[in-house]
């Protein structure tokens, strides 16, 4: 968990905004937990949001991908839960290396909000559930079209010129 430098919450003007949110099947009391706080966060920003479910981490960065050619921004959802055998890093890097290249190659921001942990228990601290000190699901929306926001006013320069 995050120990220090957090940005305060803040909430982009999404109006008009779409984003997709897609979940992963796997830790499903986990996950459904991150996808609900996802979901509510996109209507309280005012954007439009599509729901996707793939079975694991490493079916979303795909899916992900074909999201990213049709909406202004996208989420990734799920948790990862470190086992006994290196499994856990391969999957961890390439579902972040395949996130981020989505991102850069669409040129539509990805919330990563894929969360690797030790155990259930680290998870469900993570997750925006009752009691949880994070709300990860909530903080890759607000990061995603937050950056769809800024990138908005980017594109926006173009069509000055």
């Amino acid at each position: 968990m995050a120990s220090s430098g957090e940005p305060e919450p803040y909430s982009p003007q999404a109006e008009g905004l779409t984003v997709a949110i897609v979940s992963t099947r796997w830790n499903a009391r986990i996950v459904d937990t991150l996808r609900e706080r996802a979901l509510a966060t996109a209507r309280e920003l005012g954007a439009k949001a599509d729901e996707y479910l793939v079975d694991g981490a490493m079916e979303l960065p795909v899916v992900v991908q074909a999201c990213g050619r049709r909406y202004d921004a996208v989420v990734a959802l799920g948790c990862v839960i470190r086992g006994k055998t290196p499994h856990f890093e391969v999957v961890c890097d390439s579902v972040t290396s395949g996130l981020t290249r989505v991102a850069l190659d669409e040129g539509t921001p990805v919330g990563n909000g894929v969360l690797t942990v030790e155990d259930e228990d680290q998870a469900y601290e993570r997750s925006g559930g009752e009691d949880a000190k994070e709300d990860k699901g909530e903080a890759a929306v607000r990061a995603a079209l937050g950056a769809a926001v800024e990138l908005g006013k980017v594109r926006a320069l173009r069509a000055r010129d």
